[in-house]
Formats: structure tokens, sequence, C-alpha cells
């Protein structure tokens, strides 16, 4: 799907300077953190001819409505896929055929549960489990699980990469550019 079997790193981009890095970067999909209504058609045209894969992170989206319609602006402009936190969020974006990440915060026990019963209910596409750092609950996680998970959020080293993918994760996102490369 987004071949991220390939490459399991993920450039989550918020200003202008990272997206321009993440274009030239081997990193197959970018994770919009940063996107607005001015700024999403053009920045995703440059990422297609990159070949590379845009997901906009709705919730933080500037201008871009956080609704229906708001979904159907973003699939207009060629966007993969969405981010987002919000349950309703996920749902519509599959009226408007886009792939869906759903973003999770682990903080303890009862949040693993919480989110487990979450993505049964929604069934995203992918799930970003935050923060990546954490291999015992990245794997606990992946086990409850049956969608490939991301790992993000605090991963700031090669050794946390490789240790969150180990646990399981599918692939990794951070905004450290230089992991990029790695």
């Amino acid at each position: 799907m987004l071949h991220l079997e390939e490459n399991p790193i993920v450039a989550a981009v918020r200003t202008d300077e990272e997206f321009e890095a993440a274009l030239v970067c081997p990193c197959n999909v970018i994770f919009m953190l940063n996107a607005n209504v001015l700024n999403l058609e053009n920045f995703i045209k440059k990422a297609h001819e990159q070949n590379k894969k845009v997901f906009v992170h709705v919730d933080v989206s500037e201008g871009i409505g956080k609704d229906h319609f708001g979904l159907g602006f973003i699939a207009k402009t060629g966007a993969e896929g969405i981010i987002s936190t919000r349950m309703n969020l996920i749902r519509m974006a599959k009226d408007w055929n886009l792939k869906t990440v759903q973003r999770v915060f682990i903080m303890d026990s009862k949040s693993i549960d919480t989110a487990v019963e979450m993505i049964r209910s929604v069934k995203p596409d992918l799930i970003e489990v935050m923060p990546g750092i954490i291999p015992r609950v990245i794997k606990r996680f992946c086990e409850r699980v049956s969608h490939p998970v991301i790992a993000g959020g605090l991963i700031e080293s090669k050794e946390d990469m490789i240790n969150s993918l180990e646990a399981g994760a599918l692939a990794i996102s951070t905004g450290k550019s230089d992991l990029w490369y790695k």
C-alpha cells in the first residue's frame, strides 16, 4: 500500500524547510503536520512529483474544516490520506477513499484498552502509537490489534527506531530529518 516494508521511515514535517528536505530523502511517505488551506495543494503536487505519498494531520491543519467537506477538500488535493485522533474523522475519510492513520497516545494500561476498542470500532488503515519509544508497549499493542502500527513521537536515534521495529511496528514516524536517511 505505502511501500513501508521497503523503507519503514516516515518523514513527519512541520516546516517548509522540513518539507523540502523530505522531498529529497529516501522516505516514501510524508506526514504533513503543518498543512493549511493555502499550502496543501502545492505541497501535495511537489510530493507526488517525487513519488512521495502524503498524509495530512487534519486535527492540526489550519483553514481546513474538521468535517465531511474538509476531508473532501483534502481528497481533492490528491493526498493519500489523513492522520487523526478523532474517530469520526477516520470514519468520514473512508467516504472520500482516503487512507487513514488513527493516532493514539499511550499513557497507561487503560489507554491501551481504550485505543484497542476504538481501533476495533473504527478500523483505520494504520495506527500511529505515541510515544513510539517504548518497545514493550509497542509489542503489547501490536499483539492486540490486527492493523499495521507506526511508532511515532520522541524517536530520536537509530536505536529507538530499531527497538520499535523489532517490537512489531511496521514503520517509524519521526521529525528528526537525520533519521530519514538511516
